[in-house]
């Protein structure tokens, strides 16, 4: 495939007009960062599919919802067996998606509206229609991947005793006989990165997308590059449960690190603080910082945030481990909740009702905590993971690998809805690749602007806030108050003057529990809660303001009614399931 682009490449210095806030250096410490999964975001032809120019025309919206970057899953050139992660050419855009004349113009408009722009790499494999791979199997240049001759009197037994991460061996036969390695479905080979041309040519990748003006990459599998000498057996099966509980020998090896040094070293030679994003499940916070040294990577997902139960002792336990790991490295941490790989927390928490009030709750938790923040298309709608979607829809390898035990992934994937009509609520002129339910046209950009009641302005509202604040965000670290059992509350210290509505400390307090609690107002006034704002009886009798009956209250701003005006002190009821910040 042909790689010119149709307008010259742009000097980086001419692709980083951030907002006001994104000149300043370490941005990504306490960015918001919005993924798009490009083909459930945006159609702009009609094929069902989300593609770059449906994901540019969209942008606006993420610049409204207050975000300072966007990722973008990816678009190469790929045959699709696992959503674009086995890709066939990483310098190509594949057709489905777009071209590389609307990748350029998607980063060219995210930049002019202030957003950088974050892409998948996708180092661990490539597609079994990689020329590489395809090379391999006719017989040479198999040193770039990892092939093996099997076990047992005539080789048909795997190398060793490695499962894939979608299910069944990690090794496929081909037709001479040797055996080849793929930690994932058998269309993605695993690559050997003790191969100096396989280091080379993703250097070379990277900085062709740096080159076109891209500010990072989000690093798929970065735990998994390297594996241990010798491929040991593990000895026992289930091995996709032990992923991110503890060290094992094809993933997290200390070999990955040096990897990843020399791609900071790339990094750092291009203007505008480009970034690297590890996605690495490590077996504990300690393990996890190892990424995101002074000379690594600049994030890494928190993971262990991310896999929290609903539970105060946990949650508190969560946020103190993985502050203190990363603060140990000198790096922010970075929160996430939902992404493209899980249950959407909407649903992980509960359903229908509860599972929503959980979801807005910790919303307002993970953007009152230092460090950065991941938003996954949707979350801001409240979307629900879709949990009943027809077998011939699905297109998961973990649901087909695993005879219809998994596929969940499939699940919080479905497009997303933009206007309340139209045959896909907006996504695109036609149907979508996967069913939305109808309750969605509720749910929709369209539907809930506007509305105070909304997630979506809830979403906005939070994201205005940390804006305007510095306690919001910055720094790495919370001070802990006391709480009652359930109650989580902590406070961020101002750095500086706010430029918002008021100056000063932000405390947060989340009440985990499913009865409101009393505790004694922390703050003058509320600035912001997921449900609607506690307040006290005259007198200094606790009065409960909060209505759930079935259904999920509006959030108060700090000039809503209700709100708490120079009350700290006095005692109001904390809702069930909820979180309030207030002005300190």
């Amino acid at each position: 495939m042909a790689h010119e682009l149709t307008s010259p490449v742009r000097a980086p210095e001419d692709l980083h007009r951030a907002r006001a806030t994104g000149d300043r250096p370490g941005w990504w410490r306490e960015a918001v960062i919005y993924q798009v999964y490009v083909r459930s975001f945006a159609d702009s032809d009609g094929d069902g599919v989300g593609d770059l120019r449906g994901a540019r025309e969209r942008l606006p919206h993420l610049a409204r919802l207050g975000a300072d970057a966007v990722w973008l899953t990816p678009f190469y050139a790929s045959p699709q067996a696992d959503g674009g992660y086995d890709v066939a050419d990483y310098r190509a855009v594949d057709p489905l998606f777009g071209d590389l004349a609307d990748a350029d113009d998607l980063v060219r408009t995210a930049h002019e509206l202030g957003l950088r722009v974050i892409v998948d790499i996708v180092p661990n494999h490539t597609s079994d229609r990689h020329p590489w791979f395809r090379e391999a199997l006719a017989g040479s240049r198999r040193d770039r991947y990892h092939f093996r001759p099997g076990k047992g009197p005539d080789g048909s037994l795997p190398p060793n005793d490695w499962e894939s991460v979608f299910g069944g061996p990690a090794w496929t036969r081909v037709a001479d006989g040797a055996w080849y390695l793929h930690l994932f479905a058998p269309e993605q080979p695993d690559l050997n990165w003790e191969n100096e041309e396989v280091r080379a040519e993703f250097e070379s990748v990277m900085r062709f997308w740096l080159d076109l003006g891209v500010d990072g990459f989000r690093v798929d599998v970065a735990h998994g590059m390297v594996k241990a000498p010798g491929m040991p057996d593990i000895g026992h099966g289930e091995q996709a449960r032990l992923i991110g509980t503890q060290k094992l020998p094809f993933f997290d090896q200390d070999g990955v690190h040096e990897i990843h040094r020399a791609w900071r070293r790339l990094l750092d030679t291009y203007g505008g603080e480009r970034i690297g994003v590890a996605e690495a499940w490590a077996p504990s916070a300690e393990r996890l910082a190892l990424y995101v040294r002074p000379d690594e990577l600049h994030q890494a997902f928190n993971f262990q945030f991310l896999n929290c139960p609903w539970d105060a002792a946990a949650m508190r336990r969560v946020i103190d481990d993985s502050l203190r790991a990363t603060t140990s490295v000198g790096a922010p941490t970075t929160w996430v909740l939902s992404n493209h790989d899980v249950v959407r927390h909407t649903t992980r928490y509960g359903e229908g009702a509860t599972g929503l009030r959980r979801a807005r709750a910790a919303a307002l938790l993970m953007l009152a905590l230092p460090g950065s923040a991941y938003v996954y298309q949707g979350e801001e709608l409240g979307l629900p993971e879709v949990t009943e979607l027809p077998d011939e829809a699905r297109q998961d390898p973990a649901f087909l690998r695993g005879e219809g035990q998994d596929g969940l992934r499939d699940g919080c994937r479905v497009p997303i809805p933009w206007t309340v009509d139209g045959p896909s609520y907006g996504f695109g002129p036609a149907g979508s690749w996967l069913p939305q339910p109808p309750s969605w046209r509720e749910l929709s950009v369209q539907a809930q602007t506007g509305d105070p009641d909304s997630t979506l302005e809830l979403y906005r509202g939070a994201l205005a806030l940390r804006r305007e604040h510095p306690a919001l965000g910055a720094g790495d670290t919370v001070e802990w108050l006391p709480a009652p059992d359930g109650v989580l509350a902590f406070r961020r210290r101002a750095k500086g003057a706010g430029s918002g509505p008021w100056q000063g400390d932000l405390v947060c307090t989340l009440n985990l529990g499913d009865r409101p609690v009393a505790l004694r107002a922390p703050g003058g006034r509320v600035l912001l809660a997921s449900t609607p704002a506690p307040a006290p009886e005259p007198g200094g009798q606790a009065r409960d303001v909060t209505s759930l009956e079935g259904k999920v209250p509006p959030p108060a701003r700090e000039s809503a009614a209700g709100a708490v005006h120079g009350d700290e002190g006095r005692t109001v009821l904390l809702a069930a399931e909820s979180c309030v910040w207030w002005a300190s």
